[in-house]
């Protein structure tokens, strides 16, 4: 195949425009294009207003290499079509079908492909499935009451479910995984968009049904997921994993557990360390939202207001400081919503979520600022969890039990906020005009404000003095690694840790990809079991 790249069309173009432009690229008479295959799609705007969509495109026509030669153009390649392979099965028999801990991207994945391959996998989720898990959500967003085993963290399909659903990932892949990820999506209802957007994403309200169909394609090929079942204890002998046991009483026998508990699964984290499960804390980053208007950040990014041609804008923000640490953007939703995320009595976390048509009024982002183990204030491996709660726990306090929110001004002036601006919050959950000043370290508060302007700069209204802030967000990654060898596994045999729980990924389709590599490590050592 020929790969065009760099196919510039204005934003109104039809497709008979693309074709046309594709005909131009190779010279050639619309009329012997007979298939191209779009492979990517962005939008340049570095020339406002005029903004054009960016292509690249795959093409089959005779004799391509002698074509190529004669063409000499930089933005025509000869590619090979990549495509995803499952390997070959080892030959090491399996008394027991193997456990998978956790329906997030990565276990959802990782028992996808071994259920597809004969494994027979069983799927031990803490939380609700997606039904049941929706309506605690909204119940916890409506009444305050906190169901702690089914909220934004836990439950069927993981964080991942109540976010935006994004997509891109930066994790090389020469596996075709990731293509992989968004074809497995694609089939169970997203829309087949995302296999060429430049920054793909599902939306929450398509995430919880094309999570329940990734659950019914793995009960049909042979696995099983059971829901309310939280492993409460691992049982290890001679340093291999025996089994498992669920919710205090059940015991499930097992040679083979894939850990893919997510990045809040702080009891088991705890368990683990007392049974001497090999890890050790690690960076993450912490911080607050801030939202603005979804028409400002669209006139900065576009030069024009979008309308149904483009979509929501978004952004993506960074800045070093001079308190020596970077502040950057992250988790951005375009047209979205701040939640509560909280997953503990007496604590609260925010994230962000966007709908599928992302058509919310304002847009936000996660401001953070990365930490490391010598901010947590101990040596333990827990370190970072702990950090993590005191933060949570004094924005329950600066909220009196909802979101604590606060103007960018106030913030800055340390002074607590009793009057929105021109600004109405977005969030999904009780809020309350409050001091988030105190909830954060001073350093990382002076980083923040020091990013702020500059941020200004390249995005003009950032810094605008009724920005909302809320907070905390302090669940961007998980706070420990759970150490695994070259072929995946612990120390601990039998035991697979896995995901962005496990400190192995940072997104959904990061997360889905080392459920896969993790299926692959398992398949490539054990025979099927059927």
């Amino acid at each position: 195949m020929i790969r065009i790249q760099q196919l510039k069309l204005d934003i109104g173009h039809t497709p008979e425009m693309l074709r046309q432009a594709v005909a131009d690229a190779l010279k050639l008479p619309p009329g012997q294009i007979k298939n191209y295959h779009i492979v990517r799609r962005s939008i340049d705007a570095r020339k406002k207003p005029d903004i054009f969509y960016v292509y690249a495109v795959d093409v089959e026509i005779p004799k391509e290499q002698q074509f190529l030669k004669k063409r000499n153009s930089k933005n025509l390649t000869l590619v090979k079509k990549q495509r995803y392979q499952f390997p070959a099965s080892g030959e090491q028999p399996l008394a027991t079908r193997p456990v998978i801990i956790g329906s997030g991207p990565a276990g959802l994945f990782c028992a996808l492909l071994l259920a597809g391959h004969g494994y027979q996998p069983l799927v031990l989720e803490r939380g609700a499935g997606m039904e049941e898990r929706k309506t605690a959500v909204e119940r916890f967003w409506r009444t305050g009451v906190l169901d702690t085993e089914s909220n934004v963290q836990f439950g069927e399909g993981g964080a991942g479910t109540f976010s935006d659903g994004k997509l891109n990932t930066l994790v090389k892949d020469h596996a075709g995984r990731s293509r992989k990820v968004l074809e497995i999506f694609t089939e169970a209802g997203a829309s087949p968009d995302i296999l060429i957007e430049h920054k793909p994403h599902i939306g929450t309200d398509v995430l919880e049904s094309v999570v329940k169909n990734i659950r019914q394609e793995i009960i049909r090929l042979g696995g099983e997921i059971r829901f309310h079942s939280k492993v409460t204890d691992l049982e290890i002998r001679d340093h291999r994993i025996c089994s498992v046991t669920v919710n205090g009483t059940g015991r499930i026998p097992a040679e083979l557990v894939v850990l893919a508990i997510g990045h809040s699964a702080r009891d088991t984290f705890a368990r683990l360390k007392e049974l001497a499960v090999p890890m050790q804390p690690k960076p993450f980053a912490v911080g607050i939202r801030v939202e603005h208007p979804q028409n400002m950040i669209d006139l900065a990014q576009y030069g024009v207001q979008a309308s149904g041609k483009l979509p929501a804008a978004d952004y993506k923000v960074t800045a070093s400081t001079s308190t020596g640490r970077s502040v950057y953007s992250f988790c951005m939703c375009p047209g979205g919503y701040v939640v509560n995320a909280g997953s503990e009595p007496g604590a609260v976390a925010v994230n962000g979520m966007s709908y599928q048509a992302r058509g919310g009024r304002n847009a936000n982002s996660a401001i953070v600022v990365t930490v490391t183990p010598e901010d947590f204030g101990s040596t333990d491996i827990l370190g970072g969890v702990e950090f993590q709660r005191r933060l949570e726990r004094a924005a329950f306090m600066a909220g009196e039990g909802r979101v604590p929110v606060q103007l960018l001004k106030d913030f800055q002036d340390a002074e607590p906020s009793r009057n929105l601006g021109d600004i109405a919050p977005s969030i999904k959950g009780e809020w309350k005009l409050s001091d988030l000043r105190g909830v954060l370290p001073e350093v990382l508060s002076r980083s923040i404000l020091e990013a702020m302007p500059l941020f200004d700069n390249k995005i003009p209204g950032f810094a605008r003095p009724d920005s909302i802030l809320s907070g905390v967000e302090s669940r961007t990654s998980s706070p420990v690694r759970i150490l695994r060898n070259p072929a995946y596994e612990s120390e601990i045999q039998g035991l697979y840790p896995c995901g962005e729980g496990a400190g192995y990924a940072g997104g959904i389709t990061s997360a889905a990809m080392d459920g896969m590599k993790t299926a692959e490590a398992i398949a490539q050592r054990y025979k099927p079991l059927a």
